[in-house]
């Protein structure tokens, strides 16, 4: 099928649908009811936050973070060989939609959710996350495809816009389950949650079926009679791999984007069970302030976005970072729901601006005319795997080591720190290139 034309109304909604259908997943079981329900049933009087896992012992939210950061990681490994696959035979939106109803289903299996049936959970918590991780990818690679550079900071925006609206359609959907049972006959104190479940995986699989209709495969390159498909994607990720390394804008930017998302990923994730642990916050009050952070990051996408067209991406990033920066501090020292109330917002404008922006920074890096574009996001997706499988890793051992969450939260700081010196590495490059021209 033939590559879309660029710029195209129709094909760029099409494509930010994918955002509205998969961000459910991201606001209700990565960041609101799943982590509310899972820290509620997994706290007891006889073991307190300790659960066991195929009889280890471990704290709840460790074992959380630990299951992810694990997930995170078998996708890093295995998403540059799939991507660079599928270019080869020019079926990325055949992976997309694979990956899109593992990650639906998966969200439905943790329908049967309860303490009892721990390991099922956190099973079904990792295929999710994986089902999310890969179709997520596949879906970045199309952004080059569809949208000239100078519209991609627009277009990512979008994307990240209609996510945020989508998700936040299904959560008030849910929150009505969870606050008023009542309503709808429901005594077991469990099936909102669960039902909340249910409802993501089939939001997630039926809204996806917008951009599976409208997106076209790709290129394929016919493969010799009897050859080997993998040894195919090996050979593809190789020349990816080259051309990658001669482009010395994102030499640069990688780097700096592993810092800095390792926080911003892990504080997304980590952010509802935060509250729950130090300020017990309760469901009700949780589900509405990550509202209030989806609602927020819609104007912040757009206005990073704006702000990109006259300073330039380097520069809002540096000044978004700093942003993260005073934000893990500040996490360390609040002691009051209001001042979680206020850094919430904080995250929300800051969330959606770095997100959208360092999707169509590192988008309008990449050389023109290029269809391996599968590939060439698998490296970008992969630095952040495997930034989340650390910062989630570093945030579970520190509050395992520690006992105190809070740690945990102040170190994430280092990571935005670093990541904030590599962009003024990165900002100083490009003005020694500019004054050579």
């Amino acid at each position: 099928m033939a590559v879309p034309k660029k710029n195209d109304k129709s094909t760029i909604r099409a494509w930010a649908m994918f955002d509205w259908a998969n961000s459910a997943y991201n606001l209700v079981i990565t960041s609101t009811i799943f982590p509310v329900y899972y820290t509620a049933i997994t706290i007891t009087e006889e073991r307190g936050d300790r659960v066991s896992f195929f009889g280890f012992e471990v704290i709840n939210t460790a074992l959380a973070n630990f299951s992810l950061s694990f997930a995170y990681l078998v996708m890093a490994l295995a998403l540059p060989i799939l991507s660079s696959i599928a270019d080869y035979k020019g079926n990325k939106k055949t992976f997309m939609m694979g990956f899109t109803y593992l990650g639906g289903l998966a969200c439905m299996g943790l329908f049967f959710f309860r303490l009892e049936t721990l390991e099922w959970g956190i099973l079904c918590y990792v295929l999710a996350a994986m089902g999310y991780i890969g179709g997520l990818m596949f879906n970045n690679a199309y952004l080059p495809l569809i949208a000239t550079p100078d519209q991609q900071d627009r277009v990512s925006a979008q994307g990240f816009a209609y996510g945020y609206v989508g998700c936040v359609t299904l959560q008030v959907i849910c929150f009505v389950f969870v606050l008023k049972p009542e309503w709808f006959g429901i005594t077991d104190a469990s099936l909102p949650a669960r039902l909340s479940f249910f409802l993501v995986g089939l939001w997630w699989v039926a809204w996806a079926q917008i951009p599976f209709r409208k997106l076209p495969n790709g290129t394929v390159r016919h493969a010799e009679e009897g050859s080997n498909v993998w040894s195919k994607g090996f050979v593809e990720l190789q020349g990816v791999w080259k051309k990658l390394r001669a482009i010395p804008q994102i030499k640069r930017f990688l780097p700096a984007f592993f810092f800095y998302a390792m926080g911003v990923q892990t504080v997304m994730i980590v952010a509802a069970a935060f509250g729950e642990k130090e300020l017990q916050l309760g469901a009700p009050k949780l589900i509405a302030t990550i509202l209030l952070i989806q609602l927020v990051a819609i104007g912040g996408a757009y206005l990073m976005s704006l702000l990109a067209r006259y300073i330039g991406n380097v520069r809002v990033l540096m000044i978004v970072v700093t942003v993260w920066v005073f934000i893990c501090v500040a996490a360390f020292y609040i002691d009051h729901e209001v001042q979680f109330y206020v850094m919430a917002a904080l995250v929300g404008m800051v969330m959606g601006g770095i997100q959208s922006l360092s999707r169509s920074t590192y988008s309008k890096m990449l050389p023109e005319g290029e269809e391996d574009t599968a590939s060439f996001f698998s490296f970008y997706d992969v630095t952040e795997k495997i930034a989340i499988v650390l910062g989630l890793f570093s945030f579970a051992l520190i509050e395992q080591l520690t006992d105190n969450i809070r740690y945990s939260a102040l170190c994430l700081g280092i990571f935005f720190v670093v990541g904030l010196l590599l962009l003024y590495r990165m900002l100083r490059a490009e003005r020694r290139q500019l004054e050579k021209a």
